[in-house]
């Protein structure tokens, strides 16, 4: 088993390499709901369909649109998913996470995963940037379960800094020069695809959380393993406070996600440029 995983990684790698005219990357960028903005901005961009790359799942979502664009970023070498996989599509943990365990395959050092996610902290509006600072893990499956190959990363992971404070502090300081507001809170992941009842919104703040998604947490877990830092960015779609629930829908998400992704765009290039 272990031998599968590793080989069949080393298959979608060697797919990706023999694209683009350099064997290692600096960034691996994930691009949630309605994000693609940022992969306007790379230089000499290669595209690569998911469907494309032998082992690789393929985005069913609306708002993903399931390609793969390698490229710089000025002189810093980025692998950016347009599109991710969720656990509630049906796929199981080793799909969800397949794609960041390739990008961490391809060398990167830093890992910028982004999403859409609902707000439950009511200091948030809609449009708002939150830096992701923890999680909280309620998904059913563990990415981690089940046989562990070391040549990838250790059986147990220290969580400590899982969210890297120094790249924390830095994206602060980026975003106060550039005139862009951000939040910072903490991130609750849930499987989906429902979005969450007055109740559930209620017990998720009791809980320490700032904002609610779908995703993100199981790919944070897993760059982790691969002992890659992480800068974990949300965009706040809709507002979920218990008292004054008001209908969402995947459009209203992604039309609040679509509004607000230029200015992620803009923060997570300056990001890649000066870190």
């Amino acid at each position: 088993m272990k031998e599968e995983v590793f080989s069949i990684l080393s298959e979608s790698k060697k797919y990706i390499l023999d694209k683009v005219d350099f064997d290692s990357f600096d960034f691996g960028i994930i691009l949630g709901s309605g994000l693609g903005d940022v992969s306007g901005e790379i230089k000499n961009a290669v595209k690569i369909s998911y469907k494309d790359i032998p082992n690789f799942p393929v985005s069913t979502v609306k708002g993903h649109s399931g390609n793969l664009i390698c490229g710089k970023i000025e002189k810093k070498k980025v692998c950016v998913m347009n599109g991710r996989f969720h656990y509630y599509e049906g796929y199981g943990m080793d799909k969800v996470t397949y794609g960041v365990k390739l990008l961490c395959s391809l060398g990167i050092k830093t890992l910028i995963v982004s999403n859409a996610a609902g707000g439950v902290n009511p200091l948030f509006s809609r449009g708002d940037i939150m830096i992701i600072t923890d999680h909280i893990n309620l998904f059913p499956e563990h990415p981690l379960r089940g046989p562990n190959d070391e040549r990838l990363g250790p059986r147990f992971v220290d969580m400590y800094n899982t969210y890297d404070k120094d790249l924390i502090d830095k994206t602060e300081d980026i975003a106060l020069k550039t005139g862009i507001k951000v939040r910072k809170g903490i991130y609750l992941g849930l499987q989906g695809p429902t979005f969450e009842t007055g109740a559930e919104y209620r017990m998720i703040k009791i809980l320490g959380a700032d904002a609610v998604g779908m995703s993100t947490v199981p790919e944070v877990i897993v760059a982790k393993w691969m002992k890659t830092k992480v800068l974990g960015l949300s965009i706040i779609t809709d507002t979920c406070l218990p008292d004054a629930m008001e209908p969402v829908s995947h459009e209203i998400v992604l039309n609040a996600a679509n509004k607000a992704a230029p200015k992620l765009s803009k923060l997570i290039v300056e990001v890649v440029k000066k870190i």
